[in-house]
């Protein structure tokens, strides 16, 4: 097993003061990668990390805001935030108060083309995902950009239009803390 931290454990880690990087209490949704001539079957982000979070040998996916929410309130309790289905300029409000926000994006910091998504079958019924998915911690702003810690070290600011726009493309789903 290589040593990889997903974003939403450095997130909470970080913030939480929790120091352990295979942030135990992480949902895993024990849904298996499945593809035939009917489609592609997997888990639902929404209910828990799907695939594997520790290699890139395996499938995987990531984790949406609910269970990494439940997660962080197990830490941190009521100063945790869920912002998520919100207007953006509520994130902004946090920024204002030099509270980080914990957003999910995509890997490009722009909106992507339908192109970009595919349908899986979850036991919950159909989902549209991007493989580009990505998070990261929204740590500051001004008139042109938005400023973040990414934890694959990429880019640490992005055009804040572009910026809001893929953020609303991936369900407004943001945790302050």
């Amino acid at each position: 097993m290589r040593s990889y931290q997903p974003c939403h454990a450095t997130f909470i880690s970080r913030y939480t003061r929790r120091q352990n990087d295979t942030c135990p209490g992480s949902q895993k949704n024990p849904a298996k990668f499945k593809e035939n001539d009917t489609g592609v079957y997997f888990g639902d982000p929404n209910n828990g990390f799907v695939g594997n979070m520790y290699t890139f040998s395996e499938p995987g996916y990531g984790v949406y805001h609910k269970p990494v929410a439940a997660l962080a309130k197990k830490y941190a309790g009521d100063r945790v935030n869920d912002l998520s289905g919100k207007n953006f300029s509520e994130v902004l409000a946090k920024l204002n108060q030099n509270k980080p926000v914990w957003v999910i994006i995509n890997a490009t910091y722009k909106k992507l083309p339908k192109s970009e998504f595919i349908t899986w079958q979850t036991k919950q019924g159909e989902i549209h995902i991007t493989m580009r998915e990505h998070s990261v911690l929204v740590t500051g702003y001004d008139d042109k950009y938005i400023y973040f810690n990414d934890p694959l070290n990429k880019h640490t600011r992005a055009p804040i239009n572009d910026f809001i726009l893929a953020w609303e493309q991936m369900g407004k789903q943001a945790i302050a803390l």
